[in-house]
C-alpha cells in the first residue's frame, strides 16, 4: 500500500509541469484571439471605407513623415505595456492633407515577411493638415506579452488622403528592443548573475586552498647549532687574568697529568 502512495504522489509531480504548460499554451492562445479580434476592428476593413488595399498605397508628393521615441532613445518596449511614441506629418503640398489613421506591425528582423503582430489601429475623425505646416500625433501601442525578449522591427504607416485619394507613408521602419516588464532585471538577467557570483566564490575558496597548500610545502622549521669550541674560547677571553681561569687552568693540567 505505502508503494501504491509513493507511486502515486511520483506521478502527480511529473504531470504538474505538462499541466502547467497546457494552461499557459490555452493562455497565449485566449490571448492571441484578443488581438486578433481588436486588430481586425481596428485594421484594414475599418480605414477601407472604398475597398482600398492599404498595401498598395503610396505617398503623396509633399508629404513627410518622422517619428520620435519620447524618453526612451533605446526604443526599449515591455512586453505587455503601453509604449507611446510621436508621429509628425509635414505638409509641404499644395493642397490640405487629411489624417485618417496610423498602423504598426511587428516582424522578425531578417524577414519583413514573417509577420510576428498587428497592432492596435489608431484613427483620426476630421484631422487636416494646412500646407506648410505641421502636425504630431502620439501613437500608443503595446505588443503581446508573451512575446520573447530580443531585437524585432517596427513598421509604422499614417495614413492620409489628399483631395480625396487615400495615401500612406512609413513614418518608422527599424529595429525595436522588446524586455520583459515589471523591471530591468529579468528572471534571466538575475540568474546569471547569480551563476557569475557562484563561479567566482568557488574560484576564490580554490586559490586561497592552492595558497594554503604551498605555504605548508615551503615552510621548514630552521634549527640554530651552537659550536661549544667557538664557546669556550669566548670564554677563556673573557675569565683570562682571573683566579677562576687561574683554577680552571690548573684543573685541565692535572687532569692531562
Amino acid at each position: 500500500m505505502m508503494n501504491l502512495r509513493v507511486l502515486f504522489l511520483a506521478l502527480l509531480l511529473l504531470a504538474s509541469p505538462l499541466l502547467q504548460v497546457a494552461r499557459c499554451q490555452s493562455d497565449a492562445e485566449d490571448h492571441s484571439s484578443l488581438v486578433d479580434d481588436v486588430v481586425g476592428e481596428h485594421s484594414d476593413d475599418a480605414v477601407e471605407e472604398d475597398d482600398q488595399d492599404l498595401d498598395n498605397l503610396t505617398s503623396a508628393p509633399g508629404v513627410e513623415t518622422v517619428c520620435v521615441f519620447p524618453k526612451n532613445t533605446a526604443k526599449l518596449v515591455p512586453a505587455g505595456e503601453e509604449t507611446e511614441l510621436l508621429v509628425a506629418l509635414k505638409n509641404d503640398g499644395k493642397t490640405n492633407v487629411g489624417v485618417m489613421g496610423i498602423r504598426a506591425s511587428v516582424h522578425l528582423p531578417y524577414d519583413h515577411k514573417l509577420l510576428v503582430q498587428n497592432l492596435t489601429m489608431l484613427r483620426f475623425n476630421n484631422a487636416s493638415i494646412p500646407t506648410s505646416l505641421q502636425a504630431t500625433f502620439p501613437y500608443i501601442f503595446a505588443v503581446s506579452q508573451y512575446l520573447q525578449p530580443g531585437a524585432f522591427d517596427l513598421v509604422g504607416y499614417i495614413i492620409y488622403d489628399v483631395e480625396g485619394k487615400p495615401y500612406q507613408s512609413v513614418f518608422y521602419n527599424g529595429t525595436i528592443e522588446v524586455v520583459e516588464s515589471g523591471g530591468l532585471l529579468s528572471g534571466e538577467s538575475v540568474f546569471l548573475i547569480t551563476l557569475g557570483i557562484g563561479l567566482l566564490l568557488l574560484l576564490g575558496l580554490w586559490a586561497y586552498s592552492q595558497v594554503q597548500r604551498l605555504t605548508k610545502k615551503t615552510k621548514k622549521v630552521s634549527k640554530v647549532e651552537v659550536g661549544t669550541r667557538s664557546t669556550d674560547a669566548s670564554l677563556d677571553e673573557w675569565l683570562e687574568g682571573t683566579t677562576l681561569a687561574k683554577t680552571l687552568s690548573a684543573k685541565s693540567k692535572n687532569k692531562k697529568n
